[in-house]
């Protein structure tokens, strides 16, 4: 076996970025209400390497995949329902482009030069851009959400916290077959196929296909055959594993592709159009967008490498190697009416290079790793405005085209450890740091046109440029931060661990890839407007958190009742504040992003989950009665926060995406019948008052709200057999999840002459049976 060790080995010095579903070792999150004796061994890979939950210092919410199915959850944000202080949902206008917030911080906008204030991995390798991240949920062996920074061992943009999503590993010993299958309300139907093969002892194949469906919510009035909301994705994956199942080297290979061609997804104006009067629709979900070009089209697809080898039996060295790929074809009707208003036809283009070495050491008092990553990346957008009504009433053109396009380059690298040493069997101390550096280029091109589409949306006119383009920028920038970490744990016994922890996060700077130029202040009047000045004013810094945190950890009554409970305070400073907004552009209106480090924040709160089995043999031997509850509080508020005027605003300020209050409660039954188990369960999930932006508006925001999910699920003794029923958002609640808004104080607006005042709206009601047969 060693012999056949020693190439695999030289492989792994070898192994180039190939990209997408690094290997995570065999490892399970215990399905949530499940608090058996026994049972409550939830391993998670938090720190990078396999731990108990209890163990680990960190908040971290652990969902199993078989938890996922049987509660009917969809994408992954559905995961949000299942974690305090958490938002996931589909960004503005998209089905398939990720917001994530955790504890307060975050990112809105999707475009290149913004970084994402929360990371995401699937299977370790870390999605840079949040362009189809909106994974759908099938053959996912756990879900993993960390709260609070993960600078040191996840590196940059990690600074509120970190989803980890980990997919099922290929069974080694023989041939799977698995099918499951979704019917259900709005012509809900899914399919995901899967299968894997052991070829011989150490070499296995396995893919998986999904053909996910759904018709719309509502439909677009204004082009008939058109839906709103609905789902249309292909979706597969593929591997091969070499090694494992007792070898002490493991190659995993694998691929994803997913396209998704649904329709636009349009929001819904909550005012009439201020020049033709068109009413508001009675229904959230309808919409008389008028703009269909391009083609809604998101492609993302990936290949990646990961090594595992035992060096000793202290010493494993692991490669990840990762390239990914998407591009997204977006149709944003900003006025949500047939005139050409404030039209936004986009596409994002993104590509990413990485490659991660970890030598990870352990024995019986000294546990953790070194690391070194590298990525290279790009993302690049170009969008039209389109002004038609406001260029034929302002200026008598034909129309206006507001275009814009930023292209931003990524080359980082770092190095990292992190380190546990336990100095007695209950007192553990653990300590890392991370040196980051990272290079930002950025080009930002802004201009305003009069030939309507650009020749990428299908104009076939030269475009005529109205004056000197508002921006033609070329800049570079070099940010370098330590991101240290230390936490102090006590264990009384196994069961049961108290913790004190520092980390601190840093989110990279960059510049603004919607700004204008033209609207730089000029430093010196003698020289007039300079690069310097346009440098200074597009560029924006780093964001830092300095977080705090002490926590309980514990399984008590006989490990019939686990909890988990946290309180943090986060020092949060150079908050960036990006935006966008109308202005004039050379005299003429365009578009454009303002964005500074305009405040400095305290985030405080608590965090509380809980699994109880309240009862067990009450219908028969092995029924149980359980509980599963999360609460979460939030007490986020700016210190300071520098207006566009130079006045401190702060008090008129407000955190986006971040409730209060999120809280979560579901009782469950498993009961033993007809030669398997029935799991009923229900919950309730509950988020107070949710502002879109950092401003208050009333007419966006959204106040406190519950939902109501239920599932019934049979299940075969062999496990090979399940039927479910599940029903989500039962009460058919109408919430708001984002929107737009370019109206001022006064009614007027601020782009275009229709007015935008646009809002997107959470799932209804859905009821849908799932069926899985295994072989």
């Amino acid at each position: 076996m060693r012999s056949f060790a020693r190439p695999l080995r030289r492989a792994i010095l070898a192994t180039s970025a190939l990209s997408m579903i690094a290997f995570a070792p065999a490892a399970f999150a215990q399905e949530a209400g499940t608090t058996d004796a026994g049972d409550n061994e939830i391993i998670v890979t938090a720190r990078r390497r396999d731990e108990r939950l209890i163990d680990v210092p960190i908040a971290v919410t652990a969902i199993s995949g078989d938890a996922l199915a049987k509660a009917g959850a969809i994408d992954i944000t559905d995961v949000a329902n299942m974690a305090p202080n958490t938002t996931l949902e589909n960004s503005r206008g998209t089905n398939s482009t990720l917001t994530a917030f955790i504890r307060g911080v975050g990112q809105q906008d999707p475009v290149p030069g913004f970084e994402a204030g929360i990371g995401l991995y699937l299977d370790d390798v870390y999605l840079n851009r949040p362009q189809a991240a909106v994974l759908d949920i099938y053959d996912v062996e756990r879900i993993e959400v960390l709260r609070g920074p993960q600078g040191t061992l996840y590196g940059r943009n990690t600074i509120g916290g970190a989803v980890k999503y980990v997919t099922r590993p290929l069974n080694p010993d023989s041939p799977e077959l698995r099918i499951r299958g979704t019917l259900g309300t709005y012509k809900q139907a899914d399919l995901v196929v899967t299968a894997s093969a052991p070829i011989s002892d150490i070499f296995r194949v396995g893919g998986s296909v999904a053909r996910l469906s759904r018709g719309g919510f509502g439909d677009n009035l204004n082009i008939p055959g058109l839906e709103n909301y609905n789902k249309d994705v292909w979706a597969g994956r593929g591997t091969i594993e070499l090694g494992g199942n007792g070898a002490p080297v493991l190659i995993r290979i694998s691929g994803d592709y997913t396209r998704d061609k649904s329709d636009p997804r349009n929001g819904h104006r909550l005012i009439p159009g201020l020049i033709s009067g068109a009413p508001v629709l009675d229904d959230v979900y309808d919409t008389r967008a008028g703009l269909n070009n391009p083609k809604q089209d998101i492609k993302a697809y990936g290949l990646a490498m990961n090594v595992s080898a035992e060096l000793t039996d202290n010493l494993t060295l692991r490669s990840i190697s990762a390239w990914r790929k998407d591009t997204s074809f977006t149709p944003i009707d900003f006025d949500a009416l047939p005139a050409v208003d404030v039209d936004v036809p986009a596409v994002y283009r993104n590509e990413q290079l990485s490659q991660e070495f970890q030598l990870l050491y352990e024995s019986d008092r000294l546990h953790g790793l070194v690391g070194f990553y590298y990525l290279d990346a790009k993302a690049a957008t170009s969008f039209d405005v389109l002004l038609g009504l406001q260029g034929a009433a302002v200026f008598g053109l034909p129309g206006l085209n507001a275009y814009t396009a930023g292209d931003v380059r990524t080359k980082t690298w770092s190095v990292f450890g992190d380190f546990t040493y336990d100095f007695t069997d209950q007192l553990s101390l653990s300590v890392g740091g991370r040196y980051t550096n990272d290079k930002r280029s950025a080009f930002v091109y802004k201009a305003t046109r009069i030939t309507g589409l650009s020749p990428e949306f299908g104009g076939t006119l030269t475009p005529i440029i109205l004056g000197a383009p508002a921006t033609n920028f070329r800049g570079d920038r070099t940010f370098k931060e330590f991101t240290p970490r230390a936490s102090l744990s006590f264990k009384p016994n196994d069961d049961n661990m108290v913790y004190a922890s520092y980390s601190k996060g840093f989110k990279g700077g960059g510049f603004d890839p919607r700004g204008s130029g033209t609207s730089a202040p000029i430093s010196n009047p003698a020289a007039g407007r300079t690069y310097d000045d346009i440098y200074d004013f597009l560029a924006f810094d780093p964001e830092k958190v300095d977080s705090y945190e002490i926590g309980y950890k514990g399984s008590l009554l006989d490990r019939r009742l686990t909890l988990g409970l946290a309180g943090f305070y986060m020092d949060y400073k150079d908050v960036q504040i990006p935006g966008s907004v109308g202005c004039l552009a050379n005299g003429l209106p365009s578009f454009c992003g303002i964005t500074t480090n305009a405040a400095k924040a305290r985030l405080q709160g608590i965090e509380a989950e809980a699994n109880a089995l309240l009862a067990r043999d009450f219908a028969g031997p092995g029924s149980t009665f359980r509980f599963n509850g999360a609460l979460g509080y939030i007490d986020a508020k700016y210190k300071s926060f520098i207006g566009p005027t130079g006045t401190d605003v702060a008090d008129q300020r407000v955190f986006q995406n971040t409730p209060k209050w999120t809280v979560m409660g579901s009782i469950a039954a498993g009961i033993p019948a007809m030669g398997g188990n029935i799991d009923v369960s229900t919950g309730l999930t509950y988020r107070s008052l949710t502002h879109q932006f950092e401003v208050p508006i009333p007419a966006l925001d959204q106040p406190g709200y519950v939902l109501w999910d239920a599932s019934l699920v049979w299940t075969a003794d062999s496990g090979n057999y399940s039927i479910g029923i599940h029903g989500k958002n039962l009460t058919d609640k109408q919430y708001i999840t984002s929107g737009y808004n370019y109206q001022n104080a006064a009614g007027g607006s601020t782009l275009g002459l229709e007015g935008v005042q646009t809002a997107f709206y959470g799932n209804p009601r859905q009821v849908f049976v799932t069926g899985t047969v295994k072989f």
